[in-house]
């Protein structure tokens, strides 16, 4: 059975965006030295999210006259958060104002709830009101609103980047103007997991042995989250990066949620090199921010 869009769609988000703006962000930076450059200052922010639920990210700065290029990592399915995600280059940091999300559950925002790695993906998942994803994708959006609010940010060039979290986080908020997208969790999930022993997408076959008769109710929380459905209301430019061919989301798959965005969109299948992948990225990147030269981690040269 592939999954189809929920009637009441529009309704859920309107529903998580409205418990949002009900929330101040009161966000609280504080300088890290350690983590500061010559060429770039470094800041812990912590911002409210829904619930409510204190939410942490690392933000940088470069020294210098902007408003800059913006980055905004979104929350990713992992338990560390970096200022600058491993594989790279320090110096990105020089060129543009970045922001690192951390969502519940992650560390530094694991009070008073730590996420298990594997098993996030399929906490609450039985009940769509209180999938954890619904928290999380508005902790995304949190943290992309705030970077957006950024003085120091040039708003005609602001890119998300990250799995499925970065397109939602990018089409549900305000402020994205470009965004990278490795669709991991949220295409057709339950018949993609069937295809694959592979996790992340092995937590919903591993759930489903386990809860056999909620099998509808976890199609039905999944359905609010397909990538599908959040792709046309994200109107600026995308890359999607899709699985390698024959990948349980290679082009294949992805190109459906390419054929849903209103903008230009690229679709490039990984070369199952995180060398050529990354490079493409920032290539890109670099591209559509008028650049000439993309800033890439010395041992790649």
């Amino acid at each position: 059975m592939t999954t189809t869009r929920p009637p009441d769609f529009d309704d859920y988000w309107a529903a998580v965006a409205a418990e949002l703006g009900e929330l101040d962000s009161r966000p609280e930076v504080d300088p890290i030295p350690i983590r500061s450059t010559d060429f770039a200052d470094t800041y812990s922010v912590r911002l409210t999210g829904i619930g409510p639920y204190r939410l942490f990210g690392y933000l940088s700065i470069p020294k210098g006259e902007g408003p800059f290029p913006a980055i905004y990592w979104a929350p990713k399915y992992a338990s560390v958060l970096e200022p600058v995600p491993q594989g790279t280059a320090n110096g990105i940091r020089s060129r543009y104002v970045t922001f690192a999300c951390s969502g519940r559950g992650q560390r530094n925002a694991d009070q008073p709830f730590a996420a298990m790695f594997p098993g996030l993906l399929t906490e609450g998942i039985d009940d769509f009101e209180k999938y954890i994803f619904r928290g999380s994708e508005a902790d995304a959006v949190r943290g992309l609103e705030y970077l957006a609010s950024r003085p120091e940010v040039d708003r005609s060039r602001v890119v998300a980047i990250g799995n499925d979290t970065a397109l939602i986080a990018a089409a549900l908020g305000s402020g994205a103007t470009h965004v990278v997208s490795t669709p991991a969790l949220f295409v057709d999930t339950i018949d993609s997991a069937a295809k694959t022993s592979a996790y992340p997408l092995e937590e919903i076959n591993d759930y489903l042995r386990h809860n056999p008769f909620s099998q509808e109710d976890v199609r039905r929380s999944l359905s609010y989250f397909d990538l599908r459905w959040h792709a046309p209301r994200f109107a600026g430019k995308s890359l999607l990066m899709a699985d390698a061919p024959g990948g349980v989301l290679d082009a294949s798959a992805v190109n459906a949620v390419a054929a849903a965005l209103p903008g230009d969109s690229t679709v490039h299948e990984s070369e199952n090199s995180s060398y050529k992948d990354g490079l493409y990225i920032e290539q890109w990147v670099t591209e559509q921010f008028g650049f000439v030269e993309p800033i890439v981690p010395e041992h790649w040269g």
